[in-house]
């Protein structure tokens, strides 16, 4: 999935950022609301996870202007803030679910994977498109009895291919939904990642990646 992770104390910002890169996820991590706020008008993204107490703008506010525009991916407030009525407005607010710090890790990543599964794609922890099977929790593909190890980066690329499947990707759309924020691949980067994932398929006898050339990539599965 890819991630908007807000939590302006860096010692837990990083660490919930590498467990969910660790996890497969493609994780953008900020330290405040008004970068957030311009970073969901430039991107999409399939999960929120917004802390509370924010610099010049909570993450409820947040969580509000973004339900405000109709935007629908899940949101998960994590805070201190631990009493009933607080739990109440951070679910009236927008959120789909409420941590309450400190965090414990194991609870967090299965909140993470619950509000992943709600997508109509996933199946328990496995994203399926005809009998291609990608598996969340061992960042595998799977085809007619077939398993092949991808790289966290494969596995990105690969998502984000199957929830668009048959649309021609550009190369842009490609590094938002991949890279970080803030980071810029090498000019090389996406072709490599490309030939890397297409070895990968044609090991399950998947070769359905298509180069549209001038305009980009595009995943094409069988009918």
């Amino acid at each position: 999935m890819k991630i908007l992770l807000v939590e302006d104390d860096s010692k837990q910002l990083m660490p919930l950022q590498t467990v969910l890169s660790q996890a497969g996820h493609n994780v953008d991590g900020v330290k405040d609301g008004e970068t957030a706020q311009w970073l969901l008008l430039q991107k999409e993204y399939d999960l929120l996870i917004l802390d509370w107490m924010l610099p010049h703008m909570s993450g409820l506010h947040l969580c509000q202007q973004y339900r405000a525009l109709g935007k629908a991916a899940p949101v998960l407030i994590i805070t201190a803030k631990d009493t009933t009525p607080d739990k109440v407005a951070g679910l009236d607010a927008g959120a789909d679910d409420y941590l309450v710090k400190p965090i414990d890790i194991t609870e967090f990543m299965a909140r993470v994977r619950a509000l992943g599964r709600r997508s109509p794609l996933w199946q328990g922890e496995t994203l399926r498109l005809g009998d291609l099977k990608l598996h969340l929790d061992t960042l595998t593909i799977e085809r007619q009895g077939v398993a092949v190890p991808l790289s966290s980066r494969e596995f990105q690329l690969l998502e984000y291919f199957m929830r668009h499947p048959r649309q021609v990707l550009t190369r842009n759309q490609i590094e938002q939904a991949v890279w970080e924020w803030g980071t810029e691949p090498e000019s090389n980067a996406i072709t490599v990642l490309v030939r890397k994932l297409r070895q990968r398929l044609q090991a399950v006898g998947a070769a359905w990646i298509e180069t549209i050339y001038g305009m980009g990539y595009r995943l094409s599965p069988p009918n």
